[in-house]
Formats: C-alpha cells, structure tokens, sequence
C-alpha cells in the first residue's frame, strides 16, 4: 500500500486549499472499513491528526482545530481521499501527510478522540502547505 499527498501551496490567510491523496495497492471501495487520515507537522511540533474518514461507510472525524473549517472526502471512482481546507490560518502552516490504518478500525481510528500515529501506516511523503501573507 502506498498514499501519495499532493496539492499543497503558499496561500494567503482565509484561502483555500484542497490537498489530494492518491492510494495505491489498496481499493478504498473495500468491503471492510479501514480509516484513512490527513495528518500534519509544523516545525518544531509533533505530528498530529487533522481529519480522518472511514472507507465502509463513510463517518468522519476532525480535530476540534480544523472543525467547520476542513472537510474529508473520498472518491472511489479515482481511489482518492481529499482534504478540501478553508479559511486558512497561519496556524495551518504544516506538511501534510495521509495515511491508512493498519486494520479495519473504521471509526474506531478516533474512539480516544484523537488519531494514534502508531496506528496508521504508509505515510509516504508529505505535502507542504504555508498560510501566510
């Protein structure tokens, strides 16, 4: 399984920005309910989940610094999940990565109302996003 993270950019605060993750080796029209997640990393601080969906049925989960504000979707048809980002601030300022659960957690990925790093697997290389003026 690999996820590749695209779309990111220099935007300016309030801007939009929707950042793409392309999987490979893995089906997210699966019958079993994986999560797949945008998780990001600012400099000098750990990495940690922004937004995260699960593949059976569709359930969402966002970090209360990005609710109302970022939303997660999926696109069978391409085998893409998105992260479109709105009203942007420079405390989104982060590389941006996607990554899947290592099993069929589904909505359990959130159930400690966070996303676990050492749950999720096939980071691959980020994408980097600075909100600035």
């Amino acid at each position: 399984v690999q996820l590749q993270a695209s779309g990111g950019g220099l935007v300016q605060p309030g801007g939009s920005l929707r950042l793409a993750c392309a999987v490979y080796g893995f089906t997210l029209d699966h019958y079993a309910s994986y999560a797949l997640g945008w998780f990001r990393q600012a400099p000098g601080k750990e990495r940690e989940g922004v937004s995260c969906i699960s593949t059976g049925d569709g359930r969402t989960w966002y970090a209360g610094s990005v609710k109302g504000r970022f939303t997660i979707s999926i696109d069978n048809a391409k085998n893409a999940v998105y992260l479109q980002m709105n009203s942007l601030k420079p405390e989104d300022t982060a590389v941006y990565y996607c990554a899947r659960s290592k099993g069929d957690y589904g909505e359990r990925a959130w159930y400690f109302g966070y996303l676990r790093l050492p749950d999720f697997r096939s980071w691959g290389h980020g994408t980097e996003v600075t909100v600035s003026s």
